[in-house]
Order: C-alpha cells, then sequence, then structure tokens
C-alpha cells in the first residue's frame, strides 16, 4: 500500500474520508450495561469526538457532546436527574435530545434557552449496546438490529478492552484465519472432532492444516470468504471450511463452535485508539455463555484484567504479562486470552502499521481484500457517492451469518451459510495478493 492509501484506510477524524463514511453507519458507543438509569455518566470517545452516555429516569438513552454548550465543563461530572443531565458547573440542563430544560443561571424569562441545544446524537439500543448516529440526519440509514443479535432474545455476552492502534490493523487480525492456527494454537487445538468445540478452556478444531486456502466474495455489505483446509479425518474426500463475513465497516462474523457464535466490533475512538469487542452469542442450536463466564475465559475481567477505563492491564511496559516459563513447557505464546494474544501482535506493530513495507503472500488474500475494498469505499465517499452498506437494496444483517465444518469437497461453500444473497453480490472478480 501506498502512504496516501494507507491514510485513506486508516484515519477516520475530522472530515477524513474513512471517518464520514463510518458516520453514514451507525456506531457503538457502549454498552448497554455501563448506562444506569439516574446513574453517572458514562464516557465515549467515538471518530475523534468525546462524548457522554446517559440514561434518564424513564430509561431513555442519551448521546451528547461531553463538553456543555455554555462554558465547556464537562458534562462527565454532571448530575443526571429527572429526565435530564444538568452541568454541575451552572446547572444547564439537557435531555437525551440536547434540548435545553433548565438554565439555572439565567432570568427565568429568557428567551436564550430556545435558542441554545447541546451536541447530541440519534441513540438506539440493540444486542446489549447502545448505538448512535454522527451523520447528516437526512443521510440517517434505519436502524437494523446487528448481526449478533438477530431477535430480541438473543443472549449476548461481550468483552471491552481498548487497543492502542488503529481500526484497520484490529480489523485486518479479525478477517485473518491462517494466524489462528500459530498465534492461537494453544488455545485452539487440533483434534478428531466433526467440527469446532468449545471447551471451558480451549477450543478444538478438526484440521492440523496451517495454510489454508482462501476464496473471496464481495457484496453489498463487504465481502465474505472461506479458508478451505485439509481435515484430519477423510481428507481425500472432504474439506474443513471456515466463513467469515465482513460486515462494513465495524463487524466481522467469525466461524462458529458448538456452544456459541462468535462476532467482534470495532468502535474507533481516534485515528490511533479503537475499543474492541469480542462477542459470543446462542443460536437455535447453540446454548451461548454468560459474560462473566465469557470475559473470564478470555482473560479480559472487569476490575481485574481491564480497569474501570477498559484499559488493559497488559501492556508493552509489561511485556502483556508473558510468560517465557510456560512458553518452554509448550505454550506457543506465554500469553493468556486469545484476544489479548491478538491485542500484543496489532500494538506491536505501531499506532498505524507502515503497510508500505509488508511483504504480504498467499495467506493474506482476505486481508489485501479487505484493503481494496476499503480504500475504494473511502474514495468513493470523497467523491461523494454513497457510503459502502448504505444503498438498497441492503441486506439484513440479522440474515448474515459465518460457517464452520466439515463437507464434501464438492459442496459450494457459499451455500453453507447467509448473507450471500447472489443479487446482491458488488464485484465477483477473483481475490489475488
Amino acid at each position: 500500500m501506498t502512504p496516501e492509501e494507507n491514510d485513506l484506510l486508516c484515519r477516520v477524524e475530522g472530515d477524513a474520508p474513512m471517518g464520514r463514511l463510518m458516520r453514514r453507519h451507525w456506531i457503538a458507543a457502549c454498552l448497554s450495561e455501563e448506562v444506569v438509569s439516574d446513574g453517572a455518566p458514562v464516557k465515549a470517545r467515538l471518530l475523534g469526538e468525546d462524548l457522554v452516555v446517559f440514561r434518564d429516569s424513564k430509561g431513555r438513552v442519551g448521546v451528547l457532546g461531553e463538553f456543555c454548550a455554555h462554558r465547556r465543563a464537562s458534562l462527565l461530572y454532571g448530575r443526571n436527574e429527572e429526565c435530564g443531565l444538568r452541568c454541575l458547573y451552572h446547572g444547564w440542563k439537557f435531555d437525551v435530545d440536547g434540548n435545553v430544560l433548565e438554565m439555572a443561571s439565567e432570568p427565568a424569562d429568557s428567551s436564550f434557552p430556545e435558542r441554545v441545544k447541546q451536541k447530541a446524537y440519534p441513540a438506539r439500543e440493540a444486542g446489549g449496546f447502545v448505538w448512535c448516529y454522527m451523520g447528516q440526519l437526512d443521510e440517517m440509514t434505519e436502524f437494523q438490529a446487528p448481526a449478533f443479535a438477530p431477535t430480541p432474545q438473543a443472549r449476548v455476552s461481550a468483552t471491552k478492552v481498548r487497543v492502542r492502534c488503529n481500526w484497520a490493523q484490529i480489523l485486518e487480525g479479525q478477517i485473518d484465519s491462517a494466524h489462528s492456527s500459530s498465534l492461537h494454537s494453544s488455545d485452539m487445538v487440533p483434534a478428531q472432532v466433526d467440527g469446532a468445540k468449545a471447551t471451558d478452556v480451549n477450543w478444538l478444531r478438526p484440521s492440523t492444516d496451517k495454510a489454508p486456502r482462501f476464496q473471496v466474495e464481495r457484496t453489498s455489505y463487504g465481502f465474505r470468504y472461506a479458508a478451505i483446509r485439509r481435515p484430519i479425518v477423510n481428507e481425500t474426500t472432504h474439506d474443513y471450511i471456515r466463513t467469515t463475513v465482513y460486515i462494513a465497516p465495524y463487524t466481522a462474523l467469525i466461524p462458529p463452535n458448538n456452544v456459541h457464535n462468535v462476532a467482534t466490533l470495532l468502535t474507533p475512538e481516534d485515528d490511533y485508539t479503537t475499543m474492541f469487542y469480542f462477542i459470543a452469542w446462542n443460536g437455535p442450536d447453540k446454548p451461548g455463555i454468560d459474560a462473566d463466564t465469557w470475559r473470564k475465559f478470555n482473560v479480559l475481567e472487569w476490575g481485574k484484567d481491564v480497569d474501570r477505563n477498559f484499559d488493559n492491564v497488559r501492556t508493552a511496559a509489561n511485556l502483556y504479562g508473558q510468560d517465557r516459563a510456560a512458553m518452554a513447557a509448550g505454550n506457543f505464546t506465554g500469553i493468556k486470552g486469545i484476544p489479548n494474544q491478538d491485542i500484543v501482535m496489532w500494538e506491536s506493530m505501531g499506532r498505524i502499521g507502515d503497510r508500505s513495507k509488508e511483504r504480504v503472500g498467499a495467506s493474506d488474500i482476505a486481508v489485501s481484500a479487505f484493503r481494496r475494498l476499503m480504500v475504494e469505499a473511502a474514495r468513493e465517499v470523497a467523491e461523494g457517492k454513497p457510503a459502502l452498506g448504505t444503498t438498497e437494496p441492503r441486506l439484513p444483517h440479522a440474515s448474515i451469518s459465518s460457517f464452520e465444518g466439515v463437507v464434501p469437497k464438492s459442496t459450494d461453500w457459499r451455500t453453507l451459510s447467509g448473507g450471500g444473497d447472489q443479487s446482491r453480490i458488488r464485484d465477483r472478480k477473483p481475490a489475488t495478493v
């Protein structure tokens, strides 16, 4: 990639084309469980903007600019009372839509409140998240349930941790099936099973193949691809196929296991920092997993592995807690937790990695496809064209899914998961490195 392409892909602040693209999609502000009625506001930073999220006494959620419209004091310290958030400095009070309810410091008959509005973004709740729309209202797409919460009854469990690098570095890791056979090899263990299995301590998979073959297909919402491996059993007649889905710009659907489906969700805080959510949810054929157990399994427990601000206690300064004795005893990385292993790699590349110095190979086909797609999409937005994933007809995200399993070699992987409506394919050109 050229430096210009790298900037187009990574930068999201201000008037950056990628940030403008992202503002045309609903973005996750925080987890619903963080926001309590009449409780303390929650700080959120999205696309370079500082915001606060609060739930009023009627249970409504608001996403407001952090700094009061009056004298720019932070509303993070405000009083959450009687259907509004009150600034401590002079007592100005705002509702979830940014309207002024009271101006304690102004005369009672003043018309000033009618002429002031606090910055506010439309907010919705679904899948255990608070979402907001940060773009122009005349371009706002109708809110739809996320792919990881296809029904209101979906049981969603999520980790949350801040990663100190750009969003694209993280997304590339989520759509890179090849790395799991190395980086996560002590947690994703080959076994003679008929499909991916989750135990209390690791995930089992039916293949020892570390060099999968890739096939990529673009769609109206992003793209999906198949990583095709040799299975341990019946390798002459069958393939082990794992399909991964990218729903632009924030979501990746990872191949599931027998207990839960898996997804990742990103919130770019700015050019250099990203909030990362690792998600498990149930399905008609899967029991799912509770949030505390999920966070413990991933070594991202609140108050233990991440602090109150969702900063990881494992950092470059303490070598991410890497245990060299465990490595000598057979653990591949010496780092606890699948997401933590990824975070070490992402942050080690730098806040914005220099992609012009990479040497990509056959295992990077999906990553290369992502880069081409999103650079092209950012340029289209810069030219005034619609943002990727916002034009009709739009495939409902709840109908999109990933897949994993051992299947006969004659099987077309495109028929194995939702999200392949052929009338909606954007581009059928074969992927190349």
